[in-house]
């Protein structure tokens, strides 16, 4: 029987990113007004944008029991790739699909290792990570590029009144949130993190699910640095990096788990995305020393991966079936019972 104290344990560890957030946004809310204002709440929303949509498709690969570290490397080489298509004279209709294709290629080539050629995820995208950049900085010669117009207009336009950022965010999120909850595609990447070897017996192909959630993974990254750089207005050597890390922290914090299985889109993925930027913008705002910043970022990925492990352990533990020493008992003196029926 679960005791009242796992319940509510049990409680605060799903919900522990939610508490976060209130306190997060409590406390630079009381120390500075002028975070509470609308136009930084927005301006939080358009610069986690492009981390939400990096992070939705980290979510997929974590949620398949993989892992992805090469997603901030191919962010830089598609952002690089559209600088220099745009340059050269090309127009936003054919650099959008470039920058798709070459995402899903970056994350068909990661699948490879990691399905055909048997390499694990972690060592297989490690290796990917420098791949990716090493080309990215090949195409921009290691030079910071500034963009022209036309491609600014991804990150200035605002279709139907919203910022194209947070539209193609909101697009992006309802996309994953159906897949994973309304498709057979969705339930088998549950049952791949949750059992991969169980999952094979039931007749899934988990090699070809597991090369869609690592394609998704490169397009989500693609896409995330078309947005970014679409804002920033520039493409520099170190773009994109080591936002891999901020990808895994904000899944992880939305409440998927490292272990696979277990995680969602909505709200999770989202408002771990969403905290980390408060907490980026809030440090900001109340002129916190930049120097503390690492510090900061590195307690909340602690925090995350702490909770996560914190969640599994006790959620496996609560989902235990305890039988009590009667029933046991009861048990066997049944079973006894109904084998001497038998041979009577």
């Amino acid at each position: 029987m679960i005791r009242q104290g796992d319940r509510l344990l049990a409680f605060l560890l799903r919900n522990a990113t939610a508490f976060l957030f209130v306190a997060a946004f409590l406390a630079f809310g009381v120390q500075a007004p002028a975070f509470l204002e609308p136009a930084n709440l927005l301006n939080i929303l358009l610069q986690s944008s492009s981390a939400a949509i990096t992070a939705t498709g980290m979510t997929f690969v974590l949620l398949a029991g993989g892992i992805d570290l090469s997603v901030g490397s191919i962010m830089f080489v598609s952002a690089a790739l559209a600088g220099k298509v745009v340059l050269g004279g090309g127009s936003l209709a054919l650099v959008i699909p470039i920058v798709l294709a070459v995402g899903i290629a970056c994350g068909a080539i990661n699948a490879l290792f990691t399905t055909r050629l048997r390499i694990q995820p972690f060592i297989a995208t490690l290796a990917a990570l420098y791949m990716w950049r090493g080309l990215g900085l090949w195409i921009t010669r290691t030079r910071a590029m500034n963009l022209p117009e036309s491609l600014l207009q991804v990150g200035t336009a605002r279709p139907l009144g919203i910022p194209a950022p947070i539209f193609i965010f909101c697009a992006v999120l309802a996309s994953a949130h159906l897949v994973l909850a309304r498709t057979p595609v969705g339930r088998q990447i549950y049952a791949i993190g949750n059992d991969r070897e169980a999952a094979d017996k039931a007749g899934i192909a988990s090699g070809r699910v597991i090369a869609i959630v690592y394609m998704l993974s490169g397009l989500c990254a693609a896409l995330g640095g078309l947005v970014s750089v679409a804002q920033l207005g520039a493409v520099s050597p170190t773009f994109g990096n080591q936002r891999e890390f901020a990808a895994i922290a904000a899944a992880v914090l939305g409440g998927t788990s490292l272990f696979g299985g277990r995680g969602r889109v909505f709200p999770g993925t989202v408002l771990g995305a969403v905290l980390i930027q408060t907490v980026e913008n809030g440090l900001v705002i109340v002129n916190a020393n930049p120097y503390v910043y690492p510090l900061i970022m590195s307690a909340i990925i602690f925090v995350a991966v702490f909770t996560d492990s914190a969640r599994h352990a006790r959620l496996s533990r609560l989902s235990r079936r305890y039988i009590r020493p009667w029933q046991a008992a009861a048990h066997r003196v049944e079973t006894a019972n109904s084998g001497e029926e038998g041979k009577q």
